[in-house]
């Protein structure tokens, strides 16, 4: 392996263990995991299309064991709600309670996150991003995982005017706040 590949390895699962200290720290509070944190930070994202436990799963590379008693616990906690899906009767989806979504903004990350950014450059962090967002596309391709990319970088999404979307690929009608979700059937731009 290239000494700068391993860098960038070292480098990402350091802050992969300082993303997850933190996540400890702010989940104490409520008697949550990191896992639930995950849980809820992703449902807060998915669009219509991954609101589910599979998707959940697939998501985080966690076993449908796991995220299935993650989503038990965090179910009995009032924190995401269960319904069946009008098309397909089969299918169990999920969305955060209100109380799902105060914790979501109490519990942030990102204050941190913030702060430990606020000095580099804007230039060095979209050049940072980009080397990340390849280096996950690459893995994912690798493993053949889906990408759960946002919508509007999909592409399937269609554009039939400034404020009207399409999927492409299933044919529905998309709201603008939808184009900014993670989508499980993305397929990013070649």
């Amino acid at each position: 392996m290239r000494r700068s590949a391993f860098n960038l390895l070292e480098l990402t699962e350091r802050l992969g263990n300082l993303i997850r200290a933190e996540m400890r720290r702010l989940g104490a509070a409520y008697k949550l995991h990191p896992v639930h944190l995950q849980a809820l930070s992703y449902l807060r994202q998915a669009n219509r299309y991954s609101n589910t436990p599979q998707a959940i799963s697939e998501y985080l590379g966690l076993t449908k064991g796991t995220v299935s008693q993650s989503l038990l616990l965090l179910y009995r906690k009032g924190l995401v709600t269960r319904y069946v899906d009008q098309q397909d009767k089969r299918v169990v989806r999920l969305k955060l309670s209100a109380a799902g979504r105060r914790l979501m903004k109490e519990a942030q990350l990102a204050p941190v996150w913030q702060s430990a950014a606020a000095n580099i450059s804007p230039a060095r962090t979209r050049t940072t991003v980009l080397v990340l967002q390849e280096t996950l596309r690459n893995l994912q391709a690798i493993h053949q995982e889906r990408t759960f990319g946002v919508c509007n970088t999909c592409r399937h999404l269609q554009r039939e005017s400034a404020r009207i979307y399409h999927c492409g690929l299933t044919g529905d009608r998309l709201s603008v706040p939808e184009t900014r979700q993670i989508c499980r059937l993305h397929v990013p731009h070649a």
